[in-house]
Parts: structure tokens; C-alpha cells; sequence
């Protein structure tokens, strides 16, 4: 067990090695000039050795982000079952944002500089984009999954449809300042959780609470 854990410490040293080398360099010469190999010279290991962490220059990018996303599905499998999806969805995101406020300078800074990057790198903020898709995509099986639904579900969708737009009503506009402050981004997101869930009758994303439709002259009406 010590062997092991010593190789997976190593194998997170050298991931983080070469995220913060791809930054570095995609900030000095720019994304679409900075080449694989360029990266692995700079941490001193072989291309082959990049490509066992990272599929593409792409990846290395929004590795970070990407992270965060794999630790709210994490968090979310784990609650409770008969937690409402609405309230799972905010603890899951509870979790992301106090991982990044409790991280250490080292990861902060790390974290800044990759959110500059893709945000001043068109290439990088279509990619980020569409991760996210797949990241809402993701949740709502997951959601769908809790209630016992097919992926389809309509109200499922909508329920992680809403999540997703309070958490970006969260973190638009957030200035650096802002992000390095403590408290700060899960202050946001509690004030807009509080007025997303103010605005909700209890129950309301329990397929209890599901409208009953009737076929109207202009189509399905909600009853």
C-alpha cells in the first residue's frame, strides 16, 4: 500500500507538471502555437508519457474544469436518494465550490490562470462550452437515474435545465478578486440558491408534482 501510494503521488506530480507547463506556455506563445511535444520537453518527459494523462493539447487546457465536474457528479451519485434533485444538485455544487475556495495558492493560482486562458482563447471557450454540455447531459441521466425515469424525462431535464442556469447566474461575472476572496463564490451561490428555491413550491421537481396534460386545439395543454 506505501508502493502504491507513492506511485500515484508521483503520477499527480507529474499531471500537475505538465498542466502547469501547458499554461505557461500556452500564455507565452499562445494555444494554437504550443505544440505537444513542447509541453512534455518542458517537464522533461516523452510525448508518449503526455498522452497516458491527457488525450489532446485540449484536454491539458481544461483539465481543471474538467475536474470539477467529475468531483459534482461524484458528489452527486452520493446523496441521499430521497433528497428532491433540485437540493441534490446544490449540495453537489456546494462541494465543487468549497474545494476551490479551501484549495492552497498553489491550486488557486493554477485555477486563475487556467480560467483566463479559456476564457481569452476562443478555440479553448467553444471546448469549454461543449464539455458543458456533455457535463448537463450527464447530470440529467444521473437525476434521471435517482428518480427512476428514463433519460427522456421532460421534468428531469428541466430541473437540471434551471440548476444549470442558477450555478452560471453564480459565476458570471465573478472578477478575480472576487474568487481569490474567501467565501465569496459560495456566497453567491447560496444567494442565488436561496432565490431559485424562494421562487419553487416545495416538491416541485418530485415526479409527484408532474403536470397532467390534455390534448388541446393548439395542442398539449398543462392542467
Amino acid at each position: 500500500m506505501g508502493q502504491y501510494g507513492l506511485r500515484e503521488r508521483k503520477k499527480h506530480r507529474t499531471r500537475l507538471a505538465l498542466i502547469d507547463a501547458a499554461l505557461d506556455l500556452f500564455a507565452e506563445q499562445g494555444y494554437e502555437a504550443t505544440t505537444v511535444d513542447q509541453i512534455a520537453a518542458a517537464v522533461d518527459v516523452s510525448p508518449r508519457t503526455f498522452f497516458r494523462y491527457f488525450a489532446t493539447k485540449e484536454d491539458v487546457a481544461l483539465s481543471l474544469p474538467l475536474d470539477g465536474q467529475e468531483v459534482m457528479l461524484a458528489e452527486l451519485a452520493a446523496r441521499p436518494p430521497e433528497e428532491p434533485p433540485f437540493t441534490a444538485l446544490g449540495h453537489a455544487m456546494r462541494a465543487v465550490v468549497t474545494g476551490l475556495e479551501e484549495a492552497d495558492p498553489a491550486d488557486t493560482a493554477r485555477f486563475l490562470k487556467a480560467r483566463e486562458l479559456i476564457e481569452n482563447t476562443p478555440a479553448l471557450f467553444a471546448g469549454s462550452m461543449r464539455r458543458l454540455m456533455g457535463n448537463e447531459q450527464r447530470l440529467t441521466e444521473e437525476i434521471a437515474r435517482r428518480e427512476g425515469v428514463g433519460d427522456d424525462d421532460l421534468l428531469t431535464h428541466f430541473v437540471v435545465a434551471l440548476f444549470v442556469s442558477v450555478a452560471r447566474a453564480s459565476f458570471e461575472h465573478c472578477q478575480v478578486d472576487d474568487i481569490l476572496a474567501a467565501g465569496s463564490i459560495s456566497g453567491r451561490l447560496e444567494a442565488v440558491l436561496a432565490l431559485a428555491e424562494g421562487a419553487l413550491r416545495p416538491g416541485w421537481d418530485r415526479p409527484s408534482a408532474r403536470p397532467q396534460f390534455i390534448e388541446g386545439s393548439s395542442g398539449q395543454v398543462a392542467t
